[in-house]
């Protein structure tokens, strides 16, 4: 019953900026952390940012740091990606993704699972983002 609704793709030009929204059930995330996943053609599925549920501290790739800001909007139900500086290398097909958090006594207990997709259970159905001048 859990379902992520995924928004904010588009194509735009290096150095522009796209904000993507995850909508979903309070109740999903207030139990649920929440990553976001790319996926360039020919390549594997990467962790790009996730958000812990219970704090609201967010994790990033390291080529992202700086210029990708996640956060949770309770007014709206959504967790976003505010994305800025965007460049080729950011292409790809964006998915939101809401799976349990590190259990006590795990190694990232309190934080998130930002490097592992198979540690999230749901998903959502993806949104293309293309930068390209």
């Amino acid at each position: 019953q859990v379902q992520l609704v995924e928004s904010g793709g588009g194509l735009v030009q290096p150095g522009g900026s796209l904000r993507l929204s995850c909508a979903a059930s309070k109740s999903t995330l207030d139990n649920y952390n929440i990553g976001w996943f790319r996926q360039a053609p020919g390549r594997e599925r990467e962790g790009v940012s996730c958000i812990v549920s219970s704090d609201g501290s967010g994790w990033y790739l390291n080529s992202v740091k700086g210029r990708f800001t996640i956060s949770r909007d309770d007014a709206h139900n959504t967790v976003n990606l505010q994305m800025e500086n965007l460049t080729p290398e950011d292409t790809g097909i964006y998915y939101c993704a809401a799976g349990d958090p590190p259990p006590r006594g795990h190694l990232l207990y309190g934080a998130c699972y930002y490097y592992d997709d198979k540690k999230y259970t749901y998903w959502g159905q993806g949104t293309q983002v293309t930068v390209s001048s």
